[in-house]
């Protein structure tokens, strides 16, 4: 029985050994006790060194002041979340880009299923386990992690990455959210998740730069789609600014990675920049 405690600290030599090359796909990994938000911290990085190698990760034992879409911030008690930035410059078409952040969601739950946990996606950067009762606009689901991609110059971009581990209901922000704990999971281990999911991420990439870009080519367009929790669904999408609210069923994602809706008017096309909210219709 392994008797390591949840909250143990990452071991950063075993993890360097298994993800920095040639034995991995990593330039660098960096492990820091505290970040305000490694997103921000590498990103900074990347401007003021447009040469950083790529791929390198950024993790933080504890972040205090975490970054989401559209400003929302939130802060994980040390060492009971995954926490990760991982700075990437893509050989991609620009248009291409917006399947970035949808693999690193796919990378996850592929990582969660290795270990025996259900996962599924919620466009545009949401992964969700099944839950027991209906959360409202996330259905019979609970967040378990998020993702926050951003262009950064000399052609890279931060994909942020954070997954709920061992927190308990109390030290989660909201009551949709769940952990891998609450879920059930068997002693999660951050360090084979951060392995995982870094290796998920690059392959993936990796496959979408030789179809140049061409997701379907790919192969990660349909597997992301057996992994939706949004395709197929009828949607109420909230845009930025409170501009709109657009209802339909949601048929597909575009080329580009924006969610194309079937509307009472015809097709809408919504991109992860145009959406405050995708939520379950009533």
């Amino acid at each position: 029985m392994d008797d390591t405690p949840l909250d143990a600290p990452l071991d950063v030599a075993a993890l360097r050994r298994g993800l920095l090359a040639p034995a991995g796909p990593l330039a660098w990994l960096d492990v820091v006790e505290t970040s305000a938000s490694t997103n921000t911290e590498l990103a900074d990085r990347a401007r003021h060194d447009p040469h950083l190698a790529a791929p390198g990760a950024l993790v933080a034992e504890h972040q205090v002041a975490g970054r989401g879409r559209a400003g929302r911030t939130w802060e994980t008690p040390p060492r009971a979340a995954l926490t990760v930035s991982v700075l990437l410059r893509p050989r991609l078409p620009a248009p291409a880009l917006g399947w970035v952040p949808l693999v690193a969601g796919l990378a996850v739950a592929r990582t969660l299923g290795d270990v025996g946990v259900e996962a599924r996606l919620k466009w545009p950067n949401d992964v969700l386990l099944p839950a027991a009762t209906d959360a409202g606009g996330l259905g019979p689901y609970r967040k378990v992690a998020g993702v926050l991609a951003e262009v950064v110059p000399g052609g890279g971009v931060v994909v942020g990455i954070g997954l709920n581990v061992s927190q308990s209901a109390g030290e989660l922000p909201v009551p949709t959210a769940t952990s891998l704990a609450l879920a059930g999971a068997d002693r999660p281990d951050r360090g084979r998740l951060l392995g995982g999911i870094v290796r998920e991420l690059t392959t993936a990439v990796g496959q979408l730069e030789q179809a140049g870009g061409d997701a379907a080519v790919a192969g990660v367009a349909e597997a992301y789609g057996r992994l939706s929790a949004t395709l197929g669904t009828a949607v109420r999408v909230e845009l930025a600014g409170g501009s709109e609210v657009v209802e339909g069923t949601a048929a597909r994602v575009a080329d580009d990675g924006a969610l194309v809706l079937e509307t009472a008017d015809g097709e809408r096309v919504v991109t992860a920049g145009d959406v405050h909210h995708v939520r379950r219709a009533p």
